[in-house]
């Protein structure tokens, strides 16, 4: 049976916990980092959980709930980016990147179930 709240559903669970996980890397990231780096990471991963809570409002119109599933995965996708260059830049260790990375790709398969079988969501 399908979620009544988006919020409910694994792959937001898993999506808005990566959030914060990198809300609390990125502290750490240096000043001049603020206004590019800092700001595009916790961006994109917040709007995992924005586009998945707009796509639950337009469930009823399954192109629509796609396109705004596939926006989501697009934004987890750019997260993964952003994270190259965190661990390139050496604003985190090897270790965090490999976390947070594998912890996004869960949260794109999910997304990716989503959007060939939105009849189950």
């Amino acid at each position: 049976m399908a979620a009544k709240r988006v919020q409910d559903t694994k792959v937001y669970q898993l999506a808005f916990k990566l959030a914060m996980e990198v809300f609390e890397v990125s502290k750490k990231f240096p000043g001049e980092e603020k206004y590019s780096l800092t700001d595009q990471i916790r961006r994109c991963t917040r709007s995992v959980c924005a586009n998945l809570s707009e796509s639950y409002r337009k469930k009823q119109y399954t192109a629509h709930f796609v396109s705004k599933v596939s926006d989501a995965d697009m934004e987890n996708a750019e997260t993964q980016t952003w994270l190259e260059f965190a661990l390139a830049c050496q604003y985190m260790n090897k270790n965090a990147y490999q976390d947070l990375t594998e912890k996004s790709e869960e949260i794109g398969k999910l997304l990716n179930h989503m959007i060939h079988h939105p009849e189950k969501y």
